[in-house]
C-alpha cells in the first residue's frame, strides 16, 4: 500500500504502515532510575518523552537530571504532564508544567510538551468529571499551554479511556497530535477525529541498554526528518 499523507500540527509528511514505523523512542519517568543515555542513544532510540509534573505540587525528581543528558546523546526528548484533573484547573496545571520543565525551546532536540491524560490512578477512572467537563479541562490545559509556550501540545491517552471518558470527543485532533498507548502488535482503533497516530507507544515491558528494568516502548509515525520537524514547529 502506497503511504498516505498526514498533517502532525502543521507538518506535512508520510505515514507509513504501523509495522513500517523505525524511528524509536521510550518514555520515562523517575521509576527507571539511573539512565545511562549514551547507551540508549546508541542502541538506537531517537527520542523520549520524561515526566516533568503532576497535577500541581509534584515534579519528579530525575527531570532535571535526565531531561539534559538526553539532549546532549543526541536523543531528540519532550517533557510530559501527568494530568490529575479532579485536583486543580487544567489552566494551573498547564503552567505548572510550563514553569518546571514543560517549556519548548527551537534547539532541534526539543518535542513540544506532552499531557498524559488516561486511568486515574488514584479512584475512579474518570476523576469524578463528566465527559464535558473533561473536555472542557482537556481544553483549558491545551489552550493555556499553546499561549504560554506557542506550541499545542501532543495528547497521550487510549482509546478505550477517551472514549468512556471525554464521549469521544473529535475536537483536538486538527492541532493537537495523538501520543495513543495500545499494548498490542496494531494500533487498533483511533479515538475520532485523528486520521493517524503520530506515536504510538506499543509496550510497557521493553528493554533497552543503559536502563535497568521494563520500560514503555514507542515509535514516532515517520521519518527521523519528519520527527526534528515536529520538534522544530517547521513543515
Amino acid at each position: 500500500m502506497l503511504p498516505a499523507i498526514m498533517l502532525v500540527a502543521g507538518i506535512v509528511a508520510t505515514v507509513p504502515n504501523a509495522s513500517a514505523a523505525t524511528v524509536a523512542g521510550i518514555d520515562i519517568s523517575h521509576w527507571q532510575g539511573v539512565i545511562n543515555w549514551t547507551a540508549v542513544r546508541a542502541s538506537g532510540v531517537e527520542f523520549a518523552y520524561i515526566k516533568a509534573t503532576e497535577g500541581t505540587t509534584y515534579l519528579d525528581p530525575t527531570f532535571d537530571r535526565n531531561y539534559p543528558r538526553a539532549y546532549y546523546a543526541g536523543v531528540v526528548r519532550g517533557a510530559y504532564h501527568f494530568a490529575v484533573p479532579n485536583r486543580s484547573s487544567g489552566a494551573s496545571q498547564a503552567n505548572f508544567f510550563f514553569r518546571n520543565g514543560g517549556a519548548w525551546s527551537a534547539d532541534n532536540r526539543t518535542l513540544p510538551g506532552m499531557l498524559d491524560i488516561e486511568y486515574n490512578p488514584y479512584g475512579t477512572t474518570c476523576y469524578g468529571l463528566s465527559q464535558v467537563a473533561m473536555v472542557n479541562w482537556i481544553r483549558d490545559f491545551i489552550n493555556t499551554y499553546h499561549a504560554r509556550s506557542g506550541r499545542w501540545a501532543v495528547i497521550y491517552s487510549t482509546t478505550d479511556w477517551w472514549t468512556r471518558c471525554t464521549g469521544n470527543f473529535g475536537g483536538f485532533a486538527a492541532n493537537n497530535p495523538l501520543f495513543l498507548a495500545r499494548y498490542s502488535s496494531s494500533p487498533g482503533a483511533l479515538p475520532r477525529g485523528w486520521q493517524f497516530w503520530t506515536i504510538w507507544q506499543y509496550t510497557s515491558v521493553g528493554r533497552v541498554p543503559g536502563i535497568s528494568g521494563n520500560i514503555d516502548k514507542d515509535f514516532f509515525n515517520g521519518s527521523r526528518a519528519r520527527l526534528l520537524a515536529l520538534a522544530n514547529n517547521t513543515r
